[in-house]
Order: C-alpha cells, then structure tokens, then sequence
C-alpha cells in the first residue's frame, strides 16, 4: 500500500513539475499553436452556434404554446364538424373557439381577376390565447360583422399587393362578397397550422357558411380549440389527449396540445439542427487533421527542447506530459472562444428571425448546448494530437545536435495509438447519443471515416503515379515530382485537407443546383399547369365542358377524391412515432381514390389488379415505398376513417409511383365497390405545354367565374412558393460548406508550416547546388497545382456520387452533373492549393543558407 501511495506522490509530482514547465515555455505566446485554435475555435462555435439557435426555437415554441396553438388542446377533424358525443367531449372540457380551414379563390368583383387564398374562418372567442393584430384595430363585429349585407374579410397584405386592393374594397369567395376591413399583421398560431401556399384570408364562420364553400367532400379541416378552466400540466394535458384518443376512436381527429404546439415546425428544426451539427462535426473533424499537423509542426520546432530535457534525466513520458499539458491549454482556450461565439450567435440569429420563429425575446444563453460544443472541441483536440505527441518519446538525444525530427519514426507505442482509438470512439459515440436520428448520425460517420480511408488511398496513388511518371526536360517539373513522391512529401496532407471540404463543398453545390434546375425547368415542363380540387360531382361535367373550350389541346385528368386517416392496421391503433420513416402517411388525412384499372403512371411491383368488374371484400393498392416504410406488404389490412366510417381492406398489390411529375397520385388506391355511393369530390388536372401566362390566366377566370366553389391551383405559383423555401435552406447549407471549406484552408495551412522546415532544407540545398529562386518558385508551383488538381478531380468524383445518391436516390429527383460545379470546384482547389503554398513558401526561399548547412 505505501509502494502504491509512493507512486502516487511521484506522479502528482511529475504533474505539477510537468505542469511548471509548459506554463514558462508558453509565457512567450501561442507561437505555432494558431492554425491549430483557429481549427478547434471554428468547430466548436459551429457547433455551439447551431445547437443553441436551435434550443433557443423549440424552448420558445414549449414556452409559447397556448399562444402558437391558440389553445391549451387543439382537435382537428377533415372534411366534416364534430357532432354528438365528439363534441360533446371537446365542449366539456372548457371554452371551445371553432375555426375552419379550407383554400378557395377570391374574386374581384368584375371576374377580371383572382388569387388562391388560405380561408380560416374563426369565431367571436378566436383566439383563446394570444394576440390577434390587425390594421386598423377592430373588434370581431367591426372586423367580420354582416353590414349592409356584406361580411367583413381580414386579408394578409401581400394579397392587397398582388390584387391592388385597399381597405374597404370589395372581393367574392365562392358565393358571397366580403369587404376588406383590415390588414392581417400578426396571426397568433400561424405556426400551428402548417404550411401555406397562399394568403391569409380571415373571415367568420357564418360568411363561410354564406359563402357555400362548405359543401359534401370537399378538403375542409375543422378545428376546436379548448382553453381549460384551470392551468394544466404537461401530464394532464396528456392525459387529456389519451382519454381523447383512446374513447373516442370513431371521431377520426388529430389531437394536439400547447406542449406540443407545433411538431412539424419543431421536428424539422430538429432534424436542420441535426445536419448542421453534423456539418459542424465535419468541419471539427477535418479541423483536427488541422489540430494533427499543428501538433507535429510544434513538436518538430520544440526537437532541440525535448532532446534537451531527455539530456538531463527526463523520460519519454515526462516530456509527453509536458507537451500534452500545453496542447490541453491552448485547446481549452479555443474552446472557450468557441462556445462564447456559439453563446451570441442566437442573439444574431433572433434579428433575422425575428419575423419567422418566436425566438426574439425568449433568446438566451444555453448551457447544455454550450457544453456538448466544448465537449466535441476537447475531445477532438484530444484524438487528434495524441499520435504525434507520442512520437516525441522516440527523439532522441542525439537531435539536440542535429536537425533530425521525429518524421519517419514510423507509429507511436501502442499505449498511444490504444489512446487515440479510446478518444476516436468516445467522439463518435457522442455524435451518435446527441442526435435526433442515430442511424443518419452512423452513417454520416460512417462516410467520413470511409472518406479519410479514401483520401489516404489517393494520396498514396498520386505518389505512385509521381514515382512511375516519365522523365520530364524541365528542371521545376522535374522538381516539382519528386517533392510529391519523397519521404515526408505534403501529398497525403494536402489531399486530406482539401479532399473532404472540397467534396462536401461539391455535393452540397450539386444538390442545391439539381433541386433549383428541377424547380426552375424540368419540373414546370413535366407538371400540369392547373390542379383544380372541390369539383363537385354535379359539376364535373361543365367543368370538363368549360376546360376543354378553353384549353381543346389540353389533356384533362379527372378522378374521384376522398379524404380518410388510416386509424388501423392489421387491427391494431398505429402510433406514427414507432415509425422512424412514413410517419407522415399515419399524421393526419389522406387524400384516397378508387380506380377499376391500374392508374396512370405507376407500375406495379408486387401483386395484381382487381378486375374491373370486382365486387368481392375492400381491396386496396398501397405505394410500394410508404409500404416498405411502414412494414406492410400484400395481404396485410388497413382500416380507414373516411366521412366517420370506418373501412377495412386487405392490401391487394404494392405501386411504385413517380410523385416527381406533379400529376394526379395517391397512397392508397381503392377498390371501387368500397366506396360505392359514397359522396365524394373530383380532383383534376390540366396540361397543357403550349399555353401562356395569359391563357392560364383566362382559363383560370373561366373555371372561378363559372364554378366559384372549384380551387384552382396554378401549379407554377406553387413551385415559386418552394423555390423561395429552398433559397432560405440554401443560405444555411451554403454557409455550413464555406465553414467546412474554411476548416480544409487552416487545415492546409497547417500542413504547409509543418513541412516548412524541410522545404527550408531543400531550398538551401537546391539554392547552393545553384538552384535559382524562380526555377524553385515555379517547382513548387507546379507541386502545388498538381496536388490541388487531383485533389479536384477526387472532390468531383466524390461529391458527385454522394449528390446523385442523396437526389435520385432519396429524393427520387432526375439528378445531372453541373459543368459550372466542376469549375468553379477546379478553380477554388488550384487557387487555394497554389496560393497558400507559395504564400507559405515564400518565407522558406528567404533563409539563409548558413545557419541551416551548419546543422545538416
């Protein structure tokens, strides 16, 4: 036991000598040590900055709950009210605010024109929380009151722009007129109710009654909000959304609370968090490649020191401590800088968001977040300086009078590399625990250690290449080669650094060009140019009339709509989230159909058709991919709630369906005797490649004029309305690969001040063999340029498999390679590769030749 206590004592003491000495040796600054915290600094902020900008969202949204859902519970039925016991129980619960939600065309009073409008009719109590802000301020009479016989209308006021419209004038919606009383400036629980393609136009339930839009089939959500008597926790308001749920199962209604207020929102932003921080944890990763170089080109300038300290008695472990203790300080310090950035960046992000997301005033500094940053940062800093600070035991004694380092000393004691892997797995077990998705986290991972392996194998057939490469007549040529091939070349470091950002660089590129080329150009000419929805039955046929007047080389696609929520699957009540993929197809209504015959575009890949004259039990066709998703397969049964009834049906065949040509597609395919006589709408489309603005624009007065109750959706506006979503995502994505590629620029800054020493070497060598500095600068130029072009060329290969795989594999989209991509990737490697080394270079041509010969 006092053996054991005495080793303790030493190495306590061995600590705090260790500790003594990295302190004095650093009081003369941070020198050689800043590309090394510019790394760790710009992973850690990354990290920090996305994960609290992202805590800072979903706490406002928890804090703000009643307000963004207008409630404390929110239960929603499509395509028909809550009648009987249903409403019974919601008007039990406390004071219910009904809302109707529905999209339509408003009118000018002239028919000269019209806009798709969102319709949100509310009544007197809307909104139970919150604040709804208009312009002027009207009470709800004022606002949506029957004066003169004309209802009153809050409109958004992009909707006043586009039509050229001021308060008090007036608009038709389906068969009534409204008065525009006011500006719509803040709708308190937008956030709650989802996307919207088009303006807001508020008005009352009774007008929307007036306005006949109400009618049999057609695409209605009904909403109840409830404000309980007494404040309820979070158990109790689930209790509450159980109770609902489970006694009421016939009801066919979403159920929703205010501490769940927005879960689409919350887990999209939760899944944007996901990508960013793994982005960032690529940035840190290539940074501690960046961390790896530093660290061997400080132990490299410290050789004389720790031959030195080996000189007088101190061992291998000792001067590892040493070094150790000063890395853990400066990687402490960038982390610090790190996490104080990633603390203020949710201040920054609430100005620009501040009209989005409810993050202004409930912005703060977050600890958890802050900590998981500083956690990934040490331990980076820790994985990555671990090998080459073991290979400072192997210096030996004899350096303090020669200028040998420690390069070609091969691996470190395994104790080290034992270390290393310790350090490795607790990084990756950390990445995978903190995300939203762990099996996206392992195979993100997963890539970027198959990438370091790939990168490592092309430096190593570069070098080959070099090595076998003819004989060439010019001198730096000549030159230029074997630095590429030689002991101790730059060649795998500056491939590793430049490869992986460049290739996130390229496949972050491709993505956001295929999705903007499909948006812009092949989808517009592959898409209808009309979707046409709540076309009653008693008028399918004057719409087919008046379409084809309009449009008589159109082609017309017209089939029977219902809406229904699978409530069941092979007899037991679903749960979407027991389904990490096809959770949304189990959220809410469906659009469903009936078909005699296999529909158009889709193929089957597992099953056969029903006959068209079938008249057996349901049968239904389910889309192959949601079915694969959800775990079913051919002669599983499905029950769904359609009108409050529910229907069973075995599953009789699998579709795959092309959901990339807009045109008129389903999950789920009935058989036709399962709904036969069942009342229902038709939903239709329009296409027609040579017509222009102005004829869309007649046909669309046409169809509205004529059947003011049918929803007309210009498939063009609807693409423009995801274009400017994919632009927002895009400033995101695009700043998460300049932080990668700013990462891949310290990190070969590094690399080159590591080897600056023996390029010193060669250059004084060269230069008294009579070597002149312009055939040096250009032999470099050339190493230089042909590193930065295969590494291109790797980055090109790469990002565009990983950029096909992501679109025409997950995103089923027609994906291409960009030709501007491959340049502008070309140009950026070479600039940056050639600049940074003969900025690095320049420096080594001006030493003085006498210093170093005396050494070698």
């Amino acid at each position: 036991m006092s053996q054991a206590k005495t080793s303790r004592a030493a190495s306590s003491q061995n600590f705090k000598l260790a500790f003594r000495l990295a302190l004095r040796e650093m009081r003369g600054g941070l020198s050689g040590f800043y590309i090394f915290l510019a790394c760790i600094v710009l992973g850690t902020a990354a990290i920090a900055g996305v994960n609290s900008v992202s805590r800072s969202i979903t706490e406002a949204i928890a804090a703000e709950g009643q307000a963004i859902l207008a409630g404390d519970i929110r239960f929603e039925i499509d395509n028909r009210p809550a009648t009987g016991d249903d409403l019974a129980f919601v008007e039990g619960l406390g004071d219910v605010a009904q809302s109707v939600n529905l999209r339509s065309m408003a009118r000018l009073e002239d028919g000269s024109d019209q806009s798709l409008v969102e319709v949100k009719a509310v009544d007197d109590l809307y909104p139970l929380y919150g604040s709804l802000v208009t312009e002027p301020a009207l009470d709800f009479d004022a606002r949506h009151g029957l004066i003169e016989g004309v209802y009153g209308a809050v409109v958004a006021p992009v909707l006043l722009e586009r039509m050229g419209l001021s308060i008090g004038d007036r608009l038709t919606l389906g068969s009534a007129t409204f008065e525009v009383r006011a500006s719509l400036i803040n709708e308190p629980d937008l956030l709650s109710e989802g996307f919207a393609f088009a303006p807001r136009f508020l008005v009352s339930v009774d007008a929307l009654e007036a306005a006949g839009l109400l009618q049999l089939g057609s695409l209605v959500e009904y909403v109840y909000k409830v404000r309980l008597p007494e404040p309820a926790t979070y158990d109790q308001l689930q209790a509450i959304r159980d109770e609902a749920r489970a006694d009421y199962t016939d009801a066919g209604w979403a159920v929703r609370t205010s501490a769940n207020a927005a879960p689409q929102l919350t887990e999209n932003i939760e899944r944007f968090s996901q990508f960013l921080t793994l982005v960032g944890l690529t940035a840190l990763v290539v940074g501690g490649v960046g961390v790896a170089n530093a660290v061997r080109a400080f132990m490299d300038s410290k050789r004389g020191v720790i031959a030195t300290l080996k000189c007088v008695g101190a061992s291998s472990r000792f001067v590892v401590m040493v070094y150790l203790v000063q890395i853990g300080i400066v990687a402490t310090i960038g982390v610090l800088i790190g996490v104080v950035i990633g603390a203020i960046v949710p201040f920054v992000a609430a100005v620009f968001l501040a009209d989005l997301l409810p993050i202004g005033s409930g912005v703060s500094v977050h600890p958890g977040a802050l900590l998981l940053a500083a956690v990934f940062g040490l331990l980076t800093a820790l994985a990555f300086a671990i090998l080459p600070l073991g290979r400072a035991q192997d210096v030996p004694a004899t350096a303090l009078f020669r200028s040998q380092g420690f390069d070609g000393a091969g691996w470190p004691a395994k104790r080290y590399l034992a270390a290393t892997a310790v350090t490795m797995v607790a990084l990756a077990a950390l990445a995978i625990l903190t995300s939203f998705d762990r099996f996206i986290a392992i195979i993100f991972l997963a890539a970027i250690a198959f990438s370091f392996v790939v990168l490592r194998s092309v430096a190593v057939l570069i070098q080959w290449a070099a090595k076998r490469s003819p004989r060439v007549n010019s001198a730096a040529l000549r030159l230029a080669i074997g630095n590429i091939h030689r002991p101790g070349a730059l060649t795998p470091s500056v491939v590793l650094s430049l490869g992986l950002g460049l290739a996130l660089l390229v496949t972050l590129a491709l993505i956001d060009g295929n999705l903007r080329r499909e948006l812009a150009g092949n989808l517009p000419e592959r898409a209808p140019n009309f979707f046409f929805v709540d076309i009653q039955s008693s008028e399918i046929d004057q719409f087919r009339e008046i379409v084809a007047t309009a449009a008589p080389e159109g082609d017309i696609d017209a089939v029977p709509m219902l809406r229904g929520r699978i409530v069941g699957i092979n007899g037991e009540v679903p749960n979407p989230e027991d389904y990490a993929e096809g959770r949304w197809v189990l959220r809410g209504d469906r659009g469903i159909t009936y078909a005699p015959t296999l529909p158009a575009g889709t193929a089957l890949t597992e099953g056969e058709w029903w006959a068209e004259d079938y008249d057996g039990p349901p049968l239904v066709s389910f889309s192959a991919e949601e079915a694969g998703e959800l775990g079913l397969g051919i002669g599983d049964s499905i029950t769904v709630n359609v009108l409050g009834r529910e229907v069973t049906a075995e599953i009789a065949n699998l579709r795959e369906i092309q959901w990339e040509s807009l045109s008129i597609n389903f999950i789920m395919v009935f058989s036709p005797n399962t709904f036969a006589g069942a009342p229902h709408a038709w939903l239709a489309t329009l296409t027609d490649p040579s017509l222009d603005a102005a004829q869309e624009g007649q046909i669309l007065r046409e169809v509205t004029n004529a059947l003011p109750t049918v929803t007309s959706v210009r498939v063009k506006d609807a693409i423009d309305v995801v274009d400017r979503l994919v632009e927002q995502l895009a400033v995101a994505i695009r700043a998460a690969a300049a932080v990668a590629l700013i990462a891949s620029i310290l990190v070969l800054s590094g690399a080159l001040a590591a080897g600056n020493r023996a390029r010193t070497h060669d250059a004084v060598v060269l230069k008294t063999l009579g070597a002149t500095r312009s055939t040096l600068i250009r032999a470099f130029s050339y190493e230089y340029l042909i590193l930065g072009l295969a590494t291109a060329i790797f980055a090109l290969f790469a990002g565009g498999v990983a950029a096909w795989y992501i679109v025409a594999r997950i995103m089923t989209l027609p994906s291409s390679f960009l030709p501007d991509v491959a340049i502008s990737t070309l140009v950026i490697a070479i600039v940056v590769t050639v600049g940074i080394g003969l900025a690095g270079t320049w420096r080594v041509l001006g030493q003085k030749a006498a210093p170093i010969l005396r050494n070698l």
